[in-house]
């Protein structure tokens, strides 16, 4: 069941896609060669702590972490630990928080002194993938014209879009219908309507597009070992252009 929010259930939503995006820059900030990505998931969770809010993503389904860190091959779920951050890295960071009963998610994907122009082109295309993606969740359209825009933007420049792992709605939980894909053609699916609140999420690999689950049940890798880059928002859609909540 799709779930509309209005009045308090959507300004509670901004409040935590608010507190999300504070945490997401924050850590984005500590990311440095010689940071371990065990650390940046502590310092997460002291400033979720700070501003009142707990992680969505720790005791999730089992998960570990209280954020998602994932490195260069490492496309989405990677468990922070004892991986150090090195120059030339591409660092994503997926952030979910709880507050006041709702979930904020977000994800942006963090170059540490990066000169591969290839890789500096995989990240930017896919911050354009997610533009595109927002730009077409609009009142009345498709769901799909969401996954379309992604699809292009990321085809039309010779890269893949991971099809196994999908943006989703999110709420009072972390994924409520509908599941969102990173493709597919335009006009079809759910009709979007105006409260309506969708967590965003491109997976862009500069290789092919197939990925596997690594030993430890949740990172996920590209199959190839070529670099991946993971940008979300979470969004409500609006009668005009929809308003994302964790910018």
């Amino acid at each position: 069941m799709i779930v509309i929010k209005r009045g308090a259930d959507l300004e509670a939503m901004r409040e935590s896609g608010g507190v999300a995006a504070r945490v997401r820059d924050a850590v984005a900030e500590r990311i440095a060669p010689g940071v371990t990505t065990g650390e940046l998931g502590d310092y997460a969770a002291e400033v979720m702590r700070a501003h009142g809010a707990e992680s969505a993503f720790l005791g999730y389904r089992g998960y570990p972490g209280q954020i998602c860190v994932s490195v260069n091959e490492e496309v989405v779920h990677g468990i922070p630990g004892r991986r150090r951050i090195r120059m030339g890295d591409i660092v994503s960071l997926d952030v979910g928080v709880r507050l006041g009963g709702f979930v904020g998610d977000t994800a942006t994907t963090v170059m540490v002194g990066v000169s591969d122009p290839d890789v500096m082109r995989l990240v930017d295309v896919t911050r354009r993938a997610l533009e595109a993606g927002i730009g077409a969740a609009r009142a009345r359209g498709r769901l799909s014209d969401v996954s379309h825009a992604v699809e292009r933007t990321a085809v039309d420049a010779g890269l893949s879009v991971v099809r196994e792992f999908v943006g989703h709605g999110i709420g009072r939980s972390m994924h409520e219908d509908p599941q969102i894909p990173n493709f597919g053609p335009p006009g079809r699916g759910p009709r979007l309507k105006p409260g309506m609140t969708l967590a965003l999420e491109p997976m862009v690999n500069m290789g092919g597009a197939e990925v596997e689950i690594q030993p430890d049940g949740w990172t996920v890798v590209t199959r190839d070992g070529r670099p991946s880059a993971h940008f979300e928002h979470t969004v409500a859609v609006c009668d005009g252009d929809a308003e994302i909540l964790t910018q």
